[in-house]
């Protein structure tokens, strides 16, 4: 197919695409929306894509794209495919007479990617296909999708088609694994005709590993659909990734059965496996995976978690303040008070960050200060006033390897006096130098 291949809309064409767009849109519309004729071209079946608008009560049609049954390009012209707004396609009326100027894609016939170019055009002489030998038995005429072209494809490849069409389960047309299971398995064609008033109530089908495990297990459509629906959701949630490594393969049903019983969410067993987890029970076991009363014990492994987790909490708690007092004594030679109107301290607590954060309005109580003052990596000092020792003034981060203040601000974050930064920079910092390679000698 080819530009000179293209000709004018035949008139009785315009009329068919006329009528049909009068029972669409009985009154005029500026809407813009598309039809499609067939035609023969070369013994080949292509479809016409018709753009159609009103304007000033006036009809206006125009070809704007032409599809081969056997092509994966198409020609186009002035159609653009439009990621924003409508029908995801504009289409350029220059020729017409609408514009004033034209687009700047309309230039004309050129080629493109049939998938990217083929707006939802209802076909208004389908019998044309009838003329085509090769799709005599196509039963294209029980099809009544927007994609003829590409159901006739498919009906070149898959022949058996037409017993699923024929059957009533067009729903089903374009699913491969279906189309291939009915052309090398007789037993599965006869179990689709048995199951087809099944497999037609369902208004958006059913899944086609849903068929598929129907007919290898003889056990209900929906059971299975309902099934797969829950998994597909289930399988979506990364924090469900310990309920899917303890319940696998078909135990996930099982599990689901069990929710069910109980009257529970996944949700509400995630927090009781973590309990169960954090109490090191054994998953493996009936009464714990899945016990006879969950509420009762949901709230027994809850409550014992709790109880473990404080005791933990206090602990690490306890061991995490010895760690930061030895680390405070360690560095107690950089203190200094020696001169001036200033003294520098030590934090000795995380409690003393807490309290210093919390008064002077800024981070220090938070982000793992504590952390990295017992790991050595920073020191943290409060630099007080002599006159007013106990009340905060300015905090400072001390960084032991770079021997240098990686920070030093006052209230809200803000930057301290001159005179302070004066003591920080000129007097306590190259004393604490000195103070630490005695240190570390």
């Amino acid at each position: 197919m080819t530009e000179k291949d293209i000709r004018p809309i035949p008139r009785y064409l315009l009329r068919k695409i006329g009528r049909e767009d009068k029972k669409q849109f009985p009154a005029p519309d500026n809407q813009l929306r598309f039809y499609a004729y067939l035609t023969i071209w070369h013994k080949e079946l292509v479809k016409v894509t018709v753009a159609v608008r009103h304007y000033r009560k006036k009809r206006y049609c125009k070809a704007v794209a032409w599809h081969g049954v056997h092509s994966g390009k198409c020609l186009v012209k002035d159609l653009e495919y439009n990621y924003y707004g409508g029908m995801g396609f504009r289409v350029g009326w220059y020729e017409e007479g609408i514009q004033k100027e034209p687009r700047w894609y309309e230039r004309g016939v050129g080629c493109a990617e049939s998938r990217y170019y083929d707006p939802w055009a209802p076909i208004v002489n389908p019998e044309v296909v009838g003329k085509l030998p090769e799709y005599k038995y196509s039963a294209y005429s029980l099809y009544h999708g927007p994609h003829l072209l590409k159901y006739l494809q498919l009906y070149e490849q898959y022949p058996q088609l037409e017993m699923l069409m024929k059957a009533g389960l067009g729903l089903y047309y374009d699913r491969i694994a279906i189309l291939k299971k009915i052309g090398e398995d007789k037993a599965f064609r006869k179990w689709l005709l048995r199951r087809r008033e099944d497999l037609s109530a369902s208004p958006s089908g059913f899944y086609v590993q849903t068929i598929l495990k129907a007919y290898q297990t003889n056990r209900p459509l929906q059971e299975i659909q309902e099934f797969l629906t829950r998994k597909k959701s289930f399988d979506r949630d990364p924090d469900y990734k310990p309920i899917k490594k303890l319940f696998r393969g078909q135990q996930l049903q099982e599990f689901f059965r069990y929710l069910d019983k109980q009257k529970i969410s996944p949700r509400l067993y995630l927090d009781y496996l973590h309990a169960c987890e954090h109490l090191q029970l054994d998953m493996s076991l009936p009464q714990n995976r899945l016990p006879h009363d969950f509420m009762r014990w949901h709230d027994i492994r809850t409550d014992q978690y709790a109880t473990a987790k404080a005791e933990a909490d206090k602990k690490e708690k306890r061991e995490l303040y010895e760690k930061f007092a030895a680390v405070a004594q360690k560095y107690l030679t950089l203190q200094h008070d020696k001169r001036g109107s200033f003294l520098c301290i030590i934090a000795r607590s995380p409690a003393d960050l807490i309290r210093e954060g919390e008064v002077l309005h800024h981070c220090v109580g938070r982000m793992n200060y504590d952390r990295r003052f017992i790991r050595e990596e920073s020191l943290i000092f409060f630099i007080r006033s002599k006159e007013r020792p106990e009340t905060p003034l300015v905090t400072l981060e001390y960084s032991l390897s770079a021997r240098k203040v990686l920070q030093c601000y006052g209230e809200h974050d803000r930057k301290p006096d001159d005179d302070v930064l004066h003591y920080v920079h000129k007097v306590w910092l190259p004393y604490a130098n000195r103070a630490l390679k005695k240190l570390s000698a």
